[in-house]
């Protein structure tokens, strides 16, 4: 009803500038000496003479036959009224139309009560210099372009996360026929709170949930309440809130919840005093519901571990649903609702690229067929062959591989090729059930003068002999570079993998207990920070660990001399040419 009033306002307010533009701006206003004007008066041209009581410097007069509006200094004299209308000239004091008089008045008082309207709904607030610039912005439009994609989207289209899907579709029910519930005792959940890795599809479930309900899709991020003045967050917190209350049934969204739902700070000097009271508004709504209402909270973050306890208990966001990554059947469903779309080769398996595509989130299979189809389209084919499909593959992995490669030296890439041959043998020895994808000492633009892809298999956990494993396998690089060119000429290239390494070894340490010494007590537990007992267990631990694999390499130096021939001969290796080599 708002929306409609102002629309018409507005309107209104238009075709009023329009009309007093073509009173007033139309009308020529011409300078004219006096002199001149009692020419004209002699020669009976003059037709009307306005005086303007504000500013009686000047007049103007009115030519017969002429549109235009002269303005002539005012001699002031006793007898110049008399002497106009002896000359039979009309004489006119400050008089103007009519209707231009209530075109002002009405321009003046519409945009007085639009001006007005914004300011009080912009923000709530004193501070008008923080009005939400959205809200100004959905004035004058249909529901936002959130609201219409959330309608059109449903369950059928989230692939993968069954388990997720089974835990909202009895709130869609709810949302649709409370009174089913109501009859047994049943109290709708106040909120669902959405968290996993990102690009998972946590917003493509929200939006599916109010899509499958068919009711209105509010959707806000966290970092829209975060503003520098205080109160400014709280208020847009109950502005979001009574907009969906005008609503029977409405879904609102907060996508990175995690912005404004931070556990709150124990002492006083390290609070913060806008995120505090825009978490307590929040808070407050959410506790200000009544039961059955229809109206559902829906967060999203990718930190659950960062939200404050009292955002998580029940009956503010009482299910805690996770969006994982999608195994392998859901990769394939993915894959397949992307392809649809796009035309492929009959030599493109999508069953194969789902077992291939480990890890892989929703948003990077997206990502992954949208560069095949570009890398199509940059060689002007009409469909998408597997040649595509594995470009876009390694492109998405490590980034797109560097043209010139002039400036790298024959000592650079021998070194290249051990340091990945060591990765490529540690992983066919110690892990045999990994698939190596691709071995390459291409350098890519991100920097990586080669890379190693292994796949491991679909699993829902993973054993204490496979992670010291995957620790070797990060250690191997290195290993083989100090048994070949010796310790004084090992480089920097292993910088990453002693990254991941490191922080593998805390987690096998720490995080899943799996050393005796250390037993199962977690360090992360403990607010005060590192242990400095874990510290040495863990330098203790890479430097053993680094040595067996060293050993291993050592061991099996034969092989790790053919796959490096035959890398720098070919460049590249996929796991075919790997189990050759080392059959």
């Amino acid at each position: 009803m708002k929306r409609n009033f102002l629309i018409v306002l507005s309107f209104l307010i238009l075709l009023a500038i329009g009309l007093t533009a073509i009173l007033y701006l139309d009308k020529k206003d011409v300078k004219m000496s006096y002199p001149s004007f009692l020419e004209a008066v002699d020669r009976a041209q003059v037709a009307e003479v306005i005086v303007n009581e504000a500013d009686n410097n000047t007049f103007q007069a009115k030519l017969k036959n002429d549109s235009s509006l002269y303005t002539v200094p005012n001699p002031k004299t006793e007898n110049f009224t008399e002497y106009l209308l002896l000359n039979k000239i009309e004489v006119n004091y400050g008089k103007e139309n009519v209707l231009g008089g209530l075109l002002k008045v009405f321009l003046v008082v519409g945009i007085a009560v639009l001006v007005f309207w914004y300011i009080k709904n912009g923000q709530n607030s004193g501070i008008t210099k923080n009005v939400n610039k959205k809200n100004w912005k959905r004035l004058f439009s249909t529901p936002t372009k959130k609201e219409a994609d959330a309608k059109s989207i449903t369950l059928a289209q989230v692939a993968g996360n069954i388990e997720a899907k089974s835990m909202v579709e009895d709130i869609i029910s709810f949302i649709q026929n409370p009174d089913k519930y109501s009859a047994v005792g049943a109290r709708m959940p106040k909120g669902l709170l959405l968290y996993g890795p990102p690009g998972t599809g946590k917003t493509l479930m929200a939006k599916a949930i109010a899509g499958e309900a068919g009711v209105p899709f509010f959707a806000m991020s966290g970092s829209d309440f975060v503003q520098m003045y205080v109160g400014v967050g709280a208020s847009r917190i109950r502005n979001l809130f009574n907009k969906a209350k005008k609503s029977d049934k409405a879904v609102i969204f907060i996508d990175e919840i995690d912005a404004i739902g931070k556990k709150r700070a124990r002492n006083v000097s390290a609070s913060n005093d806008e995120r505090d009271q825009t978490l307590n508004a929040l808070l407050t709504e959410m506790s200000g519901f009544h039961d059955n209402q229809g109206i559902i909270v829906i967060g999203a973050t990718n930190r659950l571990d960062t939200l404050d306890e009292a955002l998580l208990r029940p009956g503010r966001f009482d299910r805690h649903i996770e969006i994982g990554l999608p195994d392998v059947n859901a990769r394939k469903h993915i894959l397949s609702l992307y392809a649809n779309k796009k035309p492929l080769s009959d030599d493109v398996d999508l069953e194969d690229l789902a077992k291939s595509t480990v890890y892989f989130s929703g948003a990077m299979l997206e990502t992954l067929i949208n560069e095949a189809a570009i890398n199509a389209g940059n060689q002007m084919e009409p469909i998408i062959t597997k040649e595509h499909i594995d470009k876009a593959f390694y492109t998405v992995i490590a980034g797109a591989p560097k043209t010139d490669r002039s400036y790298i030296t024959e000592k650079d890439r021998r070194i290249t090729a051990y340091h990945e041959s060591g990765h490529a043998l540690a992983t066919t020895l110690l892990l045999p059930e990994h698939f190596i994808s691709k071995v390459t000492i291409i350098p890519s633009v991100r920097g990586a003068g080669g890379f190693n892809l292994s796949i491991p298999k679909d699993t829902m956990f993973q054993s204490r002999r496979q992670l010291k494993a995957n620790i070797q396998v990060l250690l191997a690089g290195r290993a083989a570079e100090e048994l070949i060119f010796g310790s004084e000429e090992i480089t920097t290239g292993a910088s990453n993998d002693i990254q991941k390494a490191s922080r593998l070894i805390a987690d096998y340490l720490d995080k899943y207990g799996m050393d005796a010494e250390l037993g199962l007590f977690s360090v992360e537990a403990l607010e005060e920070g590192h242990d400095s007992r874990l510290i040495s267990k863990c330098r203790a631990f890479m430097n053993s660990t680094y040595e067996e694999t060293r050993k291993t390499i050592e061991e099996n130096l034969p092989l790790l001399e053919r796959i490096t021939s035959e890398l720098l001969e070919k460049e590249s290796l996929n796991g075919t040419d790997i189990e050759r080599i080392c059959a």
